[in-house]
């Protein structure tokens, strides 16, 4: 099949310029002015839009079980929504439970998502430890395209990794030449911190996050950072949300280390008044970790991503209904821990970053999309529109405007964070491996169309 994107100007991280982009099969096969097509070609009018590379969601969690629940969305809803705000690739978690088998929880994972609609990948998280940990490590690395795995320095007598873990698996993903990537909160200061509320009476959504304060994220970022700079290893911070944090990624990265930070479209966006509202479903529904932000530290996020010190947005989706968040009514530390997104996040940074002058069209692509492909090393298969990448391809309305709402999301959840919020900045029109998947509101996914993404390896010090 032969596709040709006419009259757009092509937008990547680097520079922005007038071209067609001229499509076969799934792979982009020319770029540049006035290109002939094949007759029968499909022709896709651009003029007056951006044509840019699709979005990669670096952290969903869709099918997961957590908390005594399972999300609503699965692989081919969550991806379907994606696909729906230009978000071609998501980087979905693997989460063993503690003593369960890295590869055993892979696999069971990979049956999950070969219902999506668009392109899947995988971080791996590591739970526990013994020499069988450190043995699949390698056997994914290797044989299944895994180059990152996750460390939840949270959620105490659940998946949260001790000091020992991190160094161990920090020591082995760099002798593997993986990223480790962490999520960093001081579980037992946020276990205690939970008891005392609780003692206190304190048992609504009004408490999360003052169970979860910045100094609690800070200190285990810096704990994170602080090992990996003893073992010389990269490392990628998930979710930050506060200034303290992005302060210990930006001194580690002036030192030289090799930091990289993630920050989600909520946190950019939604400030901590949420979880004062009188109508507690509405303030169940925003808890998730680390909870959402005054506006002090919504600037600070701002001022990360334009001076370079976080790299990549990215959602945490992951949805439940008002029903599962009630698990929670009378004990906040119950409530399912996730919010939605991966729906909305390009148009939500499109609206509060290039239309408010925060980031430039380039910059952009560059944090949703580029950078990702970069770090986790599918670049330039994946995050630039040029000859030889997938055509994984959002035409972008810079004119065209929408509002936010959970009656008219694709996701699943009957909740929407962004709720009411009038965007300007949409997709028209998204193409996934060279094929149309959404065309100007009407959702055209395939369940079973995505495919999985390996990621090689980088450079190593062993193979063993």
């Amino acid at each position: 099949m032969t596709t040709i994107i006419r009259g757009g100007t092509v937008v990547n991280a680097d520079r922005a310029f007038r071209a067609d982009v001229l499509c076969y099969g799934d792979k982009i096969v020319a770029v540049g002015d006035k290109l002939d097509a094949p007759a029968g070609a499909t022709v896709i009018d651009a003029s007056g839009q951006y044509v840019m590379p699709g979005g990669i969601d670096t952290h969903t969690h869709m099918n997961l079980p957590f908390m005594g629940t399972v999300t609503q969305d699965d692989f081919f809803t969550g991806t379907a929504a994606g696909l729906a705000g230009g978000t071609t690739t998501i980087m979905d978690f693997v989460i063993p439970d503690p003593k369960q088998s890295l590869m055993e929880a892979y696999h069971m994972w990979r049956g999950w998502a070969a219902k999506s609609a668009g392109d899947y990948t995988f971080h791996v998280a590591i739970t526990w430890w013994d020499d069988s940990v450190h043995a699949d490590m390698g056997k994914l690395v290797r044989d299944h395209g895994v180059n990152s795995f996750k460390h939840f320095m949270a959620y105490k007598n659940a998946i949260m990794a001790d000091d020992e873990t991190l160094v161990k698996s920090f020591r082995r993903s760099l002798e593997l030449g993986a990223i480790p990537t962490v999520h960093a909160e001081n579980g037992e200061l946020v276990y205690q911190l939970q008891q005392d509320l609780i003692r206190q009476g304190l048992t609504g959504p009004s408490s999360h996050p003052l169970s979860r304060p910045p100094a609690v994220e800070a200190e285990a970022a810096n704990r994170a950072i602080a090992i990996a700079d003893v073992l010389g290893t990269p490392v990628y911070i998930v979710h930050v949300s506060c200034a303290e944090s992005l302060d210990a990624i930006t001194r580690a990265r002036a030192n030289g280390q090799r930091v990289y930070g993630e920050a989600l479209a909520g946190h950019l966006v939604i400030d901590d008044s949420v979880y004062q509202s009188s109508d507690l479903e509405f303030a169940r529904a925003h808890v998730m970790s680390p909870p959402f932000r005054s506006k002090h530290h919504q600037a600070a996020l701002w001022h990360g991503l334009q001076g370079g010190n976080l790299h990549t947005t990215a959602t945490d989706h992951c949805t439940f209904c008002a029903e599962q968040k009630a698990a929670g009514k009378d004990d906040f530390t119950k409530i399912p821990n996730g919010c939605g997104g991966v729906e909305d996040r390009m148009a939500v940074v499109w609206d509060a970053g290039v239309n408010t002058g925060r980031l430039t069209p380039s910059e952009f692509v560059r944090v949703t999309s580029t950078n990702a492909a970069q770090i986790f090393n599918i670049y330039p298969r994946k995050g630039v529109v040029a000859v030889g990448a997938d055509a994984d391809i959002v035409v972008w309305d810079p004119e065209g405007s929408r509002t936010i709402s959970a009656k008219t999301q694709h996701a699943r959840g009957g909740f929407n964070v962004f709720e009411g919020r009038t965007v300007r900045g949409i997709p028209t029109i998204t193409l996934a491996a060279g094929k149309v998947v959404f065309r100007r509101g009407e959702l055209l996914a395939v369940e079973g169309a995505g495919r999985y993404v390996d990621r090689p390896a980088f450079t190593a010090t062993s193979a063993k």
